[in-house]
């Protein structure tokens, strides 16, 4: 299932889990946005204090961004369920911290680097993956870094785990509702079968 899933492409010929992480991700970021404007979420100096925390919102859009890291770091589609599931765990143990609009883009840039180099037997250097990224190498190495301690080390997917998040991401994809913020936060721990996941919004 999960096989069949990575090979579908979307009607731009790009891979389907591209055009979903995107919706997604866009979607939780404008909610967090919203949340943050009303001042209904603030700021922790943990959240503040980020090395992924940026004072302007990126102009490019989170799916053009993916699909150009997708265009050039050419690496495997499994990449982005990865650096899905890596992006989760760095926010589970970091409750204080919210994806959004300012920070998404350099979580993405750094948890696709990190899951490229860990999954991939060819994977380009930091330099490289920061000219995608429109970063300079100092501020990809930083960033890894802090993701890397963030997340703890903690850096293997049994299939178990990654069939569940293809699952969800195909079930994302189905029941998604621009209005409402998507229960995509779903840590599925090694012992947990594919049917049984946590799941819990990835708002803070």
């Amino acid at each position: 299932m999960a096989e069949a899933f990575l090979i579908t492409k979307d009607h731009n010929g790009f891979p389907r889990v591209i055009s979903i992480l995107s919706s997604l991700l866009e979607r939780v970021a404008n909610w967090n946005d919203d949340l943050t404007a009303t001042g209904l979420h603030h700021y922790s100096p943990a959240s503040a204090i980020s090395a992924f925390f940026g004072l302007e919102k990126p102009e490019i859009s989170i799916a053009c961004y993916l699909e150009r890291i997708f265009r050039f770091a050419h690496c495997s589609t499994s990449c982005f369920v990865v650096a899905y599931i890596y992006l989760d765990r760095f926010l589970l143990l970091h409750p204080s911290i919210s994806v959004d609009s300012f920070n998404v883009h350099r979580f993405l840039i750094t948890a696709v680097l990190t899951a490229v180099k860990f999954i991939d037997d060819r994977c380009y250097n930091n330099a490289y993956f920061a000219k995608v990224g429109g970063i300079s190498l100092a501020e990809m190495n930083h960033l890894e870094i802090d993701f890397l301690f963030g997340l703890r080390f903690d850096l293997n997917v049994t299939p178990i785990v990654f069939g569940s998040y293809c699952s969800i991401l195909e079930r994302e994809m189905k029941m998604a509702n621009p209005h409402t913020p998507s229960s995509v936060h779903c840590f599925v721990t090694e012992d947990e079968t594919s049917s049984s996941c946590k799941q819990k919004q990835l708002i803070v």
